[in-house]
């Protein structure tokens, strides 16, 4: 690398790629706030009224304070009701004229991405309990902190990418209420950037390899390589709407980000399928090589089929019994994602009755033979 920043040129270097990107950019200490309220409030309600203008203003006010008083339990807990408030809108209930109405505030305008307010803040200070933390870089949509990044200097050999895994680890323990509403993380080293969810290990912190999706340049991915193939600002929506997902045992519960070659995959392989069914049928070949995470890359494809051709039902064969059972178990887990509960054939006949007269929606799982 031909310049290596110091860890605060490093830092004003991200903010200046935000604002090439369209986002505003805000100095945490120049903003007066509570301190142990992680949201942007200066920017919240304008937002939330500006994204739902055909709502009451009662609506808009009870999402703000359903978003706020998340029920108690762990951060993955209530990050898992935040994401899902995130993508499919705030369920709420106010009265008007004395009648009870039941409405869905949205927190982010997915339809007109313009319509939603970007901005991202450096030094953003967070108070809870008797912890006072500041992390280096959260972005805001709407006033949500949905991604948190931590920068580590590229010329102290001593501190890297892993220092700031550790650090946002620190974070969720110190300031979990944060972390309530997050989407992703990100950390780097100016050499290495990698992007991951709060339940992320280390080893599943992965690199965004390309800004468009064209695959010749992954060997010469840098820092800026992530930060504009995921923030750009209809993608960053995307991602955050569609690509994002728990996969939920009963048990634990592992929140998923897809990765780059996911990502990409699933888009394309979604307008090809728009065109097969309006054509010849065929909509060719997804190739997955090992480990690729095949099973989350059809669990994302099947989750967008769903708006991309109006509530399909969806056959998935196999030819191997174990494979069938894996791919069923993966789906089961990602049920909440795909508003959907899937079914696994026990038979022909079973296949058939599961068939017979259904007119849309299913996620039906079958062997060929």
């Amino acid at each position: 690398m031909a310049f290596l920043f110091t860890e605060a040129e490093y830092e004003d270097a991200i903010l200046e790629l935000y604002q090439e990107l369209g986002y505003d950019t805000v100095h945490g200490p120049d903003v007066e706030r509570d301190y142990k309220d992680p949201l942007y409030k200066d920017v919240l309600y304008s937002s939330l009224e500006n994204i739902n203008k055909a709502l009451p203003d009662i609506a808009v006010q009870e999402a703000i304070r359903k978003i706020e008083n998340i029920e108690n339990g762990s951060v993955v807990y209530r990050n898992k009701v935040v994401m899902d408030y995130l993508q499919n809108g705030v369920p709420v209930r106010y009265f008007e004229k004395g009648e009870e109405r039941s409405i869905i505030v949205k927190l982010i305008d997915y339809d007109k991405p313009k319509n939603n307010y970007y901005c991202v803040a450096n030094q953003w200070t967070i108070e809870e309990s008797k912890d006072n933390k500041r992390p280096d870089v959260i972005v805001f949509v709407n006033g949500l902190p949905l991604v948190v990044i931590e920068l580590k200097s590229p010329t102290r050999d001593v501190v890297g990418w892993r220092d700031a895994y550790n650090q946002i680890r620190n974070y969720i323990d110190k300031i979990p209420c944060l972390f309530t509403y997050n989407a992703f993380c990100i950390v780097s080293d100016q050499t290495t950037t990698k992007a991951g969810t709060i339940t992320s290990p280390l080893t599943r912190f992965m690199e965004w390899k390309t800004v468009d999706g064209d695959y010749n340049a992954t060997q010469f991915a840098d820092f800026q390589t992530l930060f504009k193939g995921m923030f750009e600002k209809e993608r960053f929506l995307d991602i955050i709407r569609n690509f994002v997902c728990f996969s939920s045992d009963g048990k634990d519960d592992i929140k998923i980000l897809a990765g780059y070659h996911q990502y990409f995959a699933v888009r394309k392989a979604i307008e090809k399928a728009k065109v097969a069914t309006a054509t010849d049928g065929k909509g060719g070949v997804f190739w997955h090589t090992q480990g690729s995470g095949k099973s989350l890359s059809m669990v994302f494809y099947a989750h967008l089929l769903q708006e991309a051709l109006d509530s399909p039902t969806l056959v998935v064969m196999t030819d191997r019994i174990d494979l069938d059972d894996q791919l069923y178990s993966q789906f089961s887990k990602c049920a909440a994602f795909l508003r959907q509960t899937p079914v696994q054939a026990e038979s022909k006949v079973h296949l058939k009755e599961l068939l017979d007269g259904r007119t849309a929606n299913g996620i039906i799982f079958t062997t060929m033979f």
